[in-house]
């Protein structure tokens, strides 16, 4: 049995963050069960380019408001408390916090192994370390 807490986590290797974000990653490959899972915090005014190439990601938001955007069709999808969105065909995205901190529990497959971070283009490479 794995039992973890997001204040236990925090300030270690499994608490990540980049430009107007932070991850704080509850399950990564290394705890063998086929997917990761995170909270996550995207901070007020921030906009992220996202594009998982390697990754089928789902989302479900518990705080905050703001909205995702579908790069191939620019149609937009509000997002608040309740709200799930999901990436099933890698898709390439745009996320905004609008209103308030966005609070995501996002799941990952291919797991993570902990440590990445978004590329230039706005991807993880599949196992990375960096």
């Amino acid at each position: 049995m794995i039992v973890r807490t997001v204040d236990g986590i925090a300030g270690t290797e499994r608490d990540v963050s980049g430009p107007g974000w932070r991850s704080r990653r509850l399950i990564l490959r290394d705890d063998g069960m086929g997917y990761s899972l995170h909270d996550t915090v995207v901070q007020e005014g921030t906009e992220l380019r996202l594009h998982y190439k390697d990754h089928l990601e789902t989302n479900y938001c518990v705080a905050g408001e703001g909205e995702v955007v579908d790069v191939s069709t620019g149609q937009r999808f509000a997002i608040g408390p309740g709200t799930v969105y999901a990436l099933d065909r890698n898709d390439k995205h745009v996320l905004r916090a609008l209103r308030g901190d966005l609070r995501l529990v996002c799941v990952f497959n291919p797991p993570l192994s902990g440590r990445e971070t978004h590329n230039s283009d706005g991807s993880y490479v599949v196992g990375s370390e960096q």
